[in-house]
């Protein structure tokens, strides 16, 4: 993608033009460091050449423009409405923006549409409140309700590393009480992703994956041939202790 620095690629999906084509698309960001975003753009799947092929730019840091509009970025999930209308949703947990789902829509920024009331916190169990950094959702047919797995921001007693567990009756809420799943102590894992195309109806696992990592840790010791890599969790669903999470 155009402009100096890595490219990171996120909110990747699969959407179908008017054409009846499949097309896998993303956003990109350009970094400069250390982690700063200085440019979001459009990208899509070339099958032919087997790259990722710049569309379209929608925002470089300027004077006039110091802050990026809302773009789809995180994770992506397909949702019917209850009028039937199909829409993607994207997030990281919890929804923030989304479009009709096209592949026209997506590359039409005038069809974005952010969320109104995108959830910031969940409760706990216990009733204090628990702010998600990322994750995501996805719709359980064995619940038959859309569940959360996600990273809570300055967690105890990891900051990066404490990661939770919640259901909504629909993907933009209300989400009920959180359960916490994990704790990784003085170490980091984020980013923690369901595979939904695991999900079944006949069974209450959940798979999901996270990279773990001493990055963002105090100086914690380096875990040998794991260290950045990415574990795989397996979660059933029908273990009691996740019962006050699965109550409406």
């Amino acid at each position: 993608m155009p402009g100096d620095g890595p490219t990171w690629l996120s909110g990747l999906v699969s959407v179908t033009n008017r054409e009846g084509q499949a097309r896998l698309v993303a956003v990109y960001a350009k970094i400069k460091p250390p982690l700063e975003v200085y440019r979001w753009g459009l990208c899509v799947w070339n099958e032919a050449r087997e790259r990722f092929e710049f569309l379209r730019e929608v925002w470089t840091r300027s004077p006039d423009r110091p802050e990026p509009p809302a773009v789809p970025e995180g994770h992506a999930v397909v949702w019917r409405d209850e009028a039937g209308r199909r829409w993607l949703l994207f997030g990281n947990p919890f929804p923030r923006l989304r479009c009709p789902a096209s592949f026209e829509a997506w590359s039409d920024p005038a069809q974005w549409e952010v969320v109104p009331t995108p959830a910031r916190w969940v409760s706990a169990a216990d009733g204090r409140k628990v702010e998600p950094h990322s994750g995501s959702i996805a719709w359980h047919p064995w619940r038959g309700r859309w569940v959360a797995v996600f990273m809570e921001r300055f967690g105890r007693p990891s900051a990066f590393g404490e990661v939770w567990y919640a259901e909504a009756p629909t993907p933009l809420g209300p989400w009920g009480r959180a359960v916490k799943l994990l704790s990784h102590e003085n170490y980091t894992f984020y980013n923690p992703r369901i595979h939904a195309e695991t999900l079944r109806a006949d069974s209450p696992v959940l798979l999901f994956e996270g990279t773990y990592s001493r990055e963002f840790a105090d100086r914690p010791e380096p875990t040998p041939r794991y260290d950045y890599n990415q574990v795989l969790y397996r979660l059933d669903l029908d273990d009691p202790r996740l019962e006050p999470a699965q109550k409406p």
